[in-house]
């Protein structure tokens, strides 16, 4: 299974076109010590022509120009290789995307019911859509089945998804009570490698999630500590309020990953105001101490 990281910072990116915290500041006066980053979002390939996206930022067009085999086959003037998209939930970082496709084929959109009926209700994304290329939806399973191409054929991959505690995005919350379905997790095997991704890009909690059950996990790295946005100066909302459980600190994500027996750990989703960012501070030296990696945009996996 091939594995490419398109975007790796939380929603806004980074830098985030508001900010000047001191890792945008850092960013845009071209340092060294840290990497610009597009929203977060991934794309996997079990045969590297038929690619499904994780999730879709509003940074897509970008991350599809920066990766050619996302680009229409050579002697075609339109098309894409890309055979759908997988949604974790219905925010905003990770659905705006969804509407820069309206120009191709058909979306074959897999969600929950509870996503889809955010997007229609607080977004009209399937009214709009419509009139454009159309939406096909897809209910992902808790137990593995065959994630197919546009076609129907099974594209080698399996996948099933596992609920974690999450609440309705902001533009839908005024409407809707908090479900099992507003967040989801996702599993995925390459049937003939037998290689494993685990891709948890949101969490505001790792208990009861069976972690070490993959060779490769994408894991949520919004922010550092759970008062970092009020550190920052951007904001007094807590990560936990935002439904983020923090890397550092006793309780922390990196004290739950730091030894799982798996191949490779990776951050993404990753706040501008994350110090973790500098790679010379304290706390990217902490995650680096333990064998954990700090995803970065154009990482490339092979499972």
């Amino acid at each position: 299974m091939q594995v490419r990281l398109l975007g790796t910072a939380a929603g806004g990116g980074s830098p985030q076109w508001n900010c000047h915290c001191a890792q945008c500041v850092e960013i845009r006066a071209g340092s060294a010590r840290i990497k610009a980053r597009l929203q977060s979002g991934v794309a996997i390939s079990a045969d590297g022509i038929h690619w499904f996206l994780l999730n879709a930022s509003p940074d897509l067009p970008a991350q599809i120009e920066s990766f050619p085999p996302l680009l229409p086959f050579n002697g075609h003037v339109r098309g894409t290789a890309i055979s759908g998209i997988l949604l974790t939930n219905a925010d905003l970082d990770h659905t705006l995307g969804l509407f820069l496709l309206r120009e191709g084929s058909p979306l074959d959109i897999h969600a929950t019911h509870t996503v889809r009926r955010a997007l229609n209700e607080g977004l009209a994304l399937e009214s709009v859509l419509r009139t454009y290329c159309g939406v096909r939806w897809h209910v992902p399973d808790t137990k593995p089945q065959p994630l197919c191409i546009a076609d129907g054929q099974p594209s080698g991959i399996l996948y099933s998804c596992f609920t974690i505690p999450g609440k309705p995005p902001r533009y839908f919350a005024d409407r809707a009570n908090p479900d099992p379905g507003d967040s989801i997790g996702y599993r995925f095997l390459d049937t003939r490698t037998g290689g494993r991704l685990l891709f948890l890009p949101d969490a505001s909690t790792l208990e009861n999630i069976p972690l070490d059950d993959c060779d490769v996990l994408l894991l949520d790295g919004t922010f550092w500590s759970d008062d970092e946005m009020e550190r920052a100066g951007a904001g007094k909302t807590t990560a936990t309020q935002m439904g983020h459980l923090p890397i550092g600190g006793p309780h922390g994500s990196l004290v739950r990953i730091a030894n799982l027996p798996i191949s490779r750990r990776i951050y993404m989703h990753i706040n501008n105001t994350n110090p973790c960012l500098m790679e010379d501070s304290p706390e990217r030296q902490e995650i680096v101490a333990v064998g954990v990696e700090l995803g970065y945009d154009g990482l490339h996996l092979s499972i």
